[in-house]
């Protein structure tokens, strides 16, 4: 499965042909600027919460691409209001089947809001179950026991875990959810974007191999096999 990095917690895989975009905050990242979002395809919008820095370029790739947009149904009603024609809410607990593989949304821990101030509803993340390998993305969360639940519905490939402190989990809490996943194969979103939640990258790697994990830190605009 090709995973391609855009900064902070955007992100995007390819599965069976299908492009999977998530959490498009790009423009307002300084250090996603060398990324030619008109470049940018996607089948599908994956949104995990409202806050700007998860939804900033939502509308302009979803029109753009004709995306399908995929999250929970308050941000999928306010982004019908915003013109976008392809929708499809879901909610914590639900599963759907779509083209790539299925879906199960399951809880985060954090608050939500949208943009102008609209209720965001509840943040969710998504574990992917598909012929290509199976993957869980945490959005933004605090570390939680019902993590205990993702190994009975599935066994991970990799997942993808906030690792930046301040709004979701740091370091520590990540390695700790890896464990309760039961998966040792890490990618880190949402860090050093702003100084918040700016981390040392070569000591996190460290920690986690001290752990007996593998984390993942990929450059802004690189794809990789996971």
């Amino acid at each position: 499965m090709k995973y391609t990095c855009y900064g902070h917690s955007c992100f995007a895989v390819e599965i069976k042909g299908k492009k999977i975009l998530f959490d498009p905050f790009i423009t307002h990242n300084e250090l996603a600027q060398k990324v030619d979002i008109h470049a940018i395809t996607a089948d599908y919008i994956f949104v995990s919460h409202g806050h700007e820095d998860h939804t900033a370029d939502l509308v302009d790739l979803a029109k753009r691409t004709n995306a399908t947009v995929v999250s929970n149904y308050e941000i999928v009603t306010w982004a019908g209001k915003q013109g976008i024609e392809k929708l499809h809410p879901m909610n914590t607990g639900g599963k759907w089947k779509f083209d790539f593989g299925t879906v199960k949304c399951v809880v985060a821990q954090h608050s939500s809001s949208l943009p102008d101030g609209t209720y965001g509803g509840n943040p969710m993340g998504f574990i992917f179950m598909t012929e290509e390998g199976n993957f869980y993305y945490a959005g933004d969360t605090a570390l939680t026991l019902d993590m205990e639940l993702v190994p009975a519905i599935t066994t991970l490939d990799f997942a993808v875990l906030p690792i930046g402190d301040n709004f979701t989990m740091g370091i520590e809490d990540a390695i700790a959810a890896a464990e309760l996943i039961e998966c040792d194969k890490i990618i880190g979103v949402h860090y050093n974007t702003f100084g918040y939640v700016k981390i040392d990258a070569d000591a996190a790697v460290q920690q986690f191999e001290d752990a007996g994990l593998d984390l993942l830190l990929p450059e802004i605009g690189s794809t990789i096999e996971v």
